[in-house]
């Protein structure tokens, strides 16, 4: 169990295909700290990722959609 665990919702800006989506999600499982990604089945433009607030910050988590080359913002901060 991670020592902080948070949650976050990302709003991305582009509309995403199921492979463009499903790539997306193993970007953020791979970042060291993430422990879950995934999208919302009824939103499929937010994504909700949970993850070890000592090891990787809201900001990691939006650079991770941009180096895929896509855009978003923190939902509800």
């Amino acid at each position: 169990m991670p020592a902080h665990p948070a949650d976050v919702t990302i709003h991305i800006d582009q509309e995403l295909g199921s492979a463009d989506r499903a790539l997306l999600m193993e970007a953020f499982r791979q970042r060291e700290g993430v422990i879950s990604a995934r999208f919302n089945e009824d939103k499929r433009h937010l994504v909700i990722c949970e993850f070890d607030s000592e090891r990787v910050s809201t900001r990691d988590l939006l650079a991770i959609l941009m180096y895929q080359g896509y855009h978003g913002k923190l939902v509800g901060l």
